[in-house]
């Protein structure tokens, strides 16, 4: 995927990020796990949302990607 098929809140904070206005995160795996799991297990947003971020979370996971 590519920043610009993202949605413009995405593409607001990486040109946040880029321009040094917000911070960059060099484990950006770990990051994202920690979002994802927060997502998953917060009873308040829909199961179904819930289920796609436990997905995306355990292909990360398994992936052999390293941060």
């Amino acid at each position: 995927m590519k920043v610009a098929d993202c949605c413009d809140l995405i593409r607001q904070r990486y040109a946040e990020i880029g321009s040094g206005e917000q911070g960059y995160i060099p484990a950006a795996i770990h990051c994202a796990l920690n979002t994802l799991n927060d997502v998953a297990q917060d009873p308040s947003i829909s199961q179904s949302r819930r289920d796609q971020a436990a997905f995306a979370a355990a292909n990360l996971l398994i992936s052999d990607h390293e941060d």
